[in-house]
């Protein structure tokens, strides 16, 4: 084998070891299977604003399947997922399921929403901040995204980029579920976000 082909294999190898891997943060891909109800944690509540400033709170989508998505403008992995979710969207909002993205770029909306547009994205799209971040116990890496069942409770983690399977599978057990009583919707930990 030529030095140039050996090269070429092991920078190929390398560039899809750094895309599994996420943008930043630890370098292993958590595939998440859902995890029993007993275990699961409220997710916690925000008050971020949409693109068109309406304020949006995560307890809004309680009996609904939800995939909450941190991603960035800038992160590959994120772009690979973003056309899934897309199409998730699109299959499965009339079953109870929604996606909501949560951008962390620092440059907010000014990034945020032309890439947006450009992608044309169908599902609901925040601007994140470190205060998010925390709430979710630090997102180190993106994209991480926390899959939702009906009750507000966090089913299943995915950090870096997860297969497409892995999310299908999810949704599809967890839309299968029917959901709880929700006498308890007002009972939400804490809350953060601008007024």
């Amino acid at each position: 084998m030529s030095a140039c082909r050996f090269s070429a294999i092991l920078s190929a190898a390398l560039v899809l070891g750094l895309l599994a891997a996420g943008c930043s943060g630890p370098a292993a891909v958590k595939a998440a299977t859902l995890k029993p109800e007993k275990e699961r944690k409220t997710a916690p509540d925000f008050r971020l604003k949409d693109a068109d400033g309406r304020v949006v709170h995560l307890s809004d989508y309680r009996g609904k399947v939800v995939i909450v998505d941190f991603w960035a403008t800038w992160c590959g992995p994120c772009r690979i997922e973003i056309p899934w979710f897309m199409d998730l969207q699109r299959r499965d909002k009339d079953r109870g399921f929604e996606v909501l993205g949560v951008a962390m770029d620092d440059e907010g909306w000014e990034v945020v929403k032309p890439f947006v547009a450009d992608l044309k994205m169908n599902y609901r799209v925040v601007v994140g901040d470190d205060a998010t971040s925390q709430l979710y116990g630090g997102v180190d890496a993106l994209p991480t995204t926390f899959l939702i069942d009906r009750e507000g409770k966090i089913a299943a983690v995915h950090v870096g980029l997860a297969s497409r399977r892995d999310f299908e599978d999810g949704i599809e057990e967890l839309l299968g579920s029917p959901a709880a009583d929700n006498s308890s919707r007002d009972a939400v930990p804490a809350v953060i976000g601008p007024n």
